[in-house]
C-alpha cells in the first residue's frame, strides 16, 4: 500500500520522538523507549500530535529498543517493542496513516571484528515487528551499512511484500560518523535488492542535507530526507535545538523539489515543524531549484603530485623502504641525517611510525611532510586510530595531501598500556579496516582522484595463517593497495609469504629488522608483538660480544633472510635499529649484490 501511495504522493513523516519526549517530560536522561511502559499517555500524545499536524507515516517509539542500549533482557525488549507497536496501532486506527518500525543502529563492541550476536539481535527485533503485522521497516541514523544485506534479506524472506527504508546520518561534510561518503553509501545500498528506499536523517540540518542530495543522482529512486531542526548548542548542560519551524519547512520543501519522496524531521523537530511542512506541501508551493543536481563545481584546485614509489610498484620494480623513528623531543638532527642518507642511496620510501607501543613521539604526518619537503624523498606516515577521532584523522589526511604526501600506512595502532591507571585514554573510533575504507573514500570524494596510496599491515608470524590471509583480503576489499609485513626471521613466515603470492598478486614489502646484540634479540623475541626469532639466530649472539661484533652478526642474518625473500616479494621494508641507517645500507647492498 505504501508503494501505491508513493507513486502519486510525497509521504510526510513525523518528527523527532526523543527530543520532543524530553521537551514534554523534562527528562533528557532516560531512554524514551521506556515510556512505552511507564509513560504510555505521553507516547500516545506525541503520535497523535504528529498525525494531527499532517504526518502520514509515524515511527514506533523503538529507535533504541535493543539490549545493548537499554541494558535489558530479551523478554523486556519484546515487551517494549510490542507496547510501542500497540500504541502506534491505537492512534492510527481508522486512519490512512502508515506505521513504520523504527530501528536504530546497534553499537559494535569489538574493535577489529564484527560481533556476530548483533545480527541475531536485529533478527529478534525484526521478528517482534513481523509477529505484530508491521510491514514497513525504517533503519535509521545509520553510520555504516553493516548487516543491512543480511537483515533486509531476512525480512524479505519472511515477508516479500515488506517495505524497507534505510536512512543514514551524514554530517555536513558529506561523511558519516564512520567516515563513509554519501557516494559509497548509495552505491552499496543500491546493490542490495531488498532495500526499497534510502535516505538521510539526523546528522545535519536541512540546508546541509539539501546540499548533499543536490549533488547525487536520485532519479528513479525512492529517497527520504528527515533533517534535524538545525545545529544544536549546549545550554545549562542540555542540548537545545533552534526553534525555527517556518524556516525548516521552507528548506525541506526545497529538498522535496530535488525529487525526494519521503520527508519529515529528526532531532529538535516537533509537531509544529511537521504542520508547517504539511501546509507547504499541500499548497503545492514549489521552490525553483536554481542549481541542477549534476552541476559541476568549477575552478577546482589541481595539485596532481607525482608518486615515484607508486610508479615503481606499478612497473613491477623491486622497491626498498626504510623506517625512521620520530624523535621524542624537538631534536630531529639524527632523523634528518638518516633521511638524507636514504636519499643519497636511492632508497624508494622512508616511513615514519605513529608512536608505536603508544610511546609519545613527534607526529608522523608532520615529520613525513618535513622530510619530503626538505630532503626530496617519498615519505610515508603510519596513521593509527588510537589517538584521534574520525574528524581529526580526516583533517590530518587533508593536511598531509596538501603537503604532497601520497603514501600512508593505515593501522589500528597499539593500545595505551594500562590505560585504567592513567589520564590518557585510547580513542579507537576506527580500526584498520575502517581507516583503509575512509582513506579510499577520501581518494574519490576529497582528493579529486589524486590518490593517496594505501598500505596495510600484514603479520606473517601468526599461528593461524589462514585467518591473517582473510584479514589481508578484507583490507584489499576496503581499498588497501600494498602491504608491509612484520619483521620476518623464520622459514614458516617465508613459506607463508610464498603461498600468499601464489594466491594473489597484491604488492608486499617483506619486513626486516636487523638484530644488533644478544640483549636486543631477547627483547625483540619476548616483548615486541608479532615477532618471533628462531633459536638458531639468538644463539649466534653472546652477551660478551662487542658492539661491532654484534652488528656484524646482525648484518649476516639479515642478508641471509633478505636473499631468501628477494625472489618472493615486491620489495623489502627495513626497520632501522637504533638510528643505524648505515647498517641498513650495507645490508641492502649485499642483498642486491
Amino acid at each position: 500500500m505504501i508503494r501505491e501511495y508513493l507513486k502519486n504522493n510525497v509521504l510526510i513523516c513525523d518528527g523527532a520522538m526523543g527530543t520532543y519526549y524530553s521537551e514534554l517530560t523534562g527528562n533528557d536522561i532516560t531512554y524514551c523507549e521506556f515510556g512505552n511502559i511507564n509513560n504510555k499517555d505521553i507516547i500516545k500524545r506525541i503520535h497523535e500530535e504528529y498525525i494531527n499536524a499532517g504526518a502520514k507515516l509515524i515511527r514506533t517509539n523503538t529507535f533504541s529498543a535493543n539490549r545493548y542500549d537499554l541494558g535489558i533482557s530479551f523478554d523486556k525488549l519484546k515487551d517494549i517493542i510490542t507496547l510501542g507497536i500497540n500504541i502506534a496501532k491505537e492512534v492510527t486506527e481508522n486512519t490512512a496513516v502508515f506505521i513504520g518500525a523504527s530501528i536504530g543502529p546497534i553499537r559494535e563492541e569489538s574493535i577489529d571484528e564484527c560481533d556476530n550476536d548483533i545480527l541475531d539481535e536485529y533478527k529478534f527485533i525484526v521478528d517482534c515487528f513481523i509477529e505484530n503485522n508491521i510491514d514497513i521497516f525504517i533503519f535509521e541514523t545509520l553510520s555504516n551499512y553493516n548487516y543491512l544485506e543480511e537483515i533486509c534479506g531476512y525480512i524479505k524472506l519472511k515477508n516479500p511484500n515488506s517495505f524497507i527504508l534505510t536512512q543514514f546520518a551524514v554530517k555536513p561534510d558529506g561523511f558519516t560518523r564512520d567516515g563513509l561518503s554519501v557516494t559509497k553509501i548509495i552505491n552499496n545500498v543500491k546493490g542490495i535488492n531488498q532495500i526499497d528506499a534510502y535516505g538521510f536523517n539526523c546528522g545535519s540540518g536541512p540546508t546541509h542535507i539539501y546540499d548533499i542530495i543536490k549533488k547525487i543522482n536520485i532519479d528513479g529512486d525512492i529517497v527520504s530526507a528527515l533533517p534535524n531542526a538545525g545545529y544544536p548548542e549546549i545550554i545549562h548542560e542540555r542540548t537545545v535545538y533552534p526553534n525555527n519551524p517556518v524556516y525548516f519547512a521552507q528548506k525541506v520543501n526545497k529538498i522535496k523539489s530535488l525529487g525526494t519522496s519521503i520527508i519529515g524531521g529528526c532531532c529538535g523537530t516537533n509537531p509544529v515543524y511537521i504542520k508547517e511542512l504539511a501546509n507547504l506541501v499541500n499548497k503545492n508551493v514549489n521552490v525553483v531549484n536554481t542549481l541542477t543536481k549534476n552541476e559541476e563545481e568549477t575552478n577546482k584546485f589541481e595539485n596532481k603530485q607525482e608518486n615515484s614509489f607508486k610508479n615503481k610498484l606499478d612497473n613491477n620494480e623491486f622497491v626498498i623502504a626504510i623506517e625512521l623513528s620520530s624523535p621524542t623531543n624537538t631534536d630531529i638532527s639524527k632523523l634528518m641525517q638518516g633521511a638524507k642518507l636514504c636519499k643519497e642511496n636511492n632508497i624508494d620510501l622512508v616511513t615514519i611510525p605513529d608512536s608505536p607501543m603508544s610511546r609519545v613521539k613527534a607526529e608522523s604526518t608532520i615529520i613525513s611532510a618535513k622530510i619530503k619537503r626538505e630532503i626530496g624523498i617519498e615519505a610515508m606516515p603510519h596513521i593509527c586510530c588510537r589517538d584521534k577521532n574520525i574528524n581529526a584523522i580526516r583533517s590530518g589526511l587533508i593536511g598531509a595531501h596538501i603537503e604532497n604526501i601520497r603514501n600512508v600506512l593505515a593501522i589500528t595502532g597499539d593500545p595505551i598500556s594500562d590505560a585504567s591507571k592513567v589520564e590518557t585514554k585510547s580513542v579507537f573510533n576506527l580500526n584498520s579496516f575502517k581507516l583503509i575504507e575512509l582513506i579510499d573514500d577520501m581518494n574519490s570524494e576529497v582528493f579529486n582522484n589524486d590518490n593517496i596510496l594505501i598500505g596495510g599491515a600484514l603479520n606473517l608470524n601468526v599461528l593461524n595463517k589462514e585467518v591473517e590471509f582473510n584479514r589481508m583480503m578484507k583490507k584489499i576489499e576496503k581499498g588497501a593497495n600494498f602491504f608491509l609485513t612484520q619483521p620476518i626471521y623464520d622459514d614458516d613466515a617465508i613459506e607463508f609469504l610464498k603461498k600468499i603470492k601464489e594466491r594473489t598478486n597484491v604488492k608486499i614489502l617483506a619486513g626486516l629488522l636487523p638484530i644488533v646484540s644478544y640483549r636486543n634479540a631477547m627483547f625483540l623475541n619476548n616483548e615486541l608483538p608479532g615477532v618471533t626469532i628462531p633459536e638458531k639466530y639468538i644463539n649466534m649472539f653472546s652477551e660478551d660480544m662487542t658492539k661491532e661484533e654484534g652488528q656484524q652478526v646482525g648484518i649476516d642474518i639479515s642478508v641471509e633472510i633478505g636473499r631468501k625473500l628477494k625472489g618472493l616479494c615486491d620489495g623489502l621494508y627495513f626497520v632501522t635499529p637504533f638510528n643505524r641507517v648505515n647498517m641498513l645500507i650495507e645490508i641492502i647492498n649485499k642483498i642486491k649484490g
